[in-house]
């Protein structure tokens, strides 16, 4: 199986690479394709995929807390 990988786009969407099956609330599957961008900020028009409408109207960077 391909391990799934899930990128925090800064100011963006999440960038999602792998096998992975994306499923809504009632168990319908969205058609995917081998990777693919999630909305993160809840303004795309093609939810639950990115259309790019959170450049200039979002603002979020994530980092991993760095642990001395």
């Amino acid at each position: 199986m391909t391990k799934v990988q899930i990128k925090v786009n800064d100011n963006g969407s999440f960038r999602v690479t792998g096998d992975v099956e994306l499923i809504d609330g009632e168990g319908n599957v969205f058609e995917a394709k081998p990777a693919f961008s999630l909305c993160r900020c809840g303004l795309s028009k093609k939810k639950p995929y990115c259309d790019g409408s959170h450049k200039g109207h979002f603002e979020s960077v994530v980092r991993v807390e760095q642990v001395e």
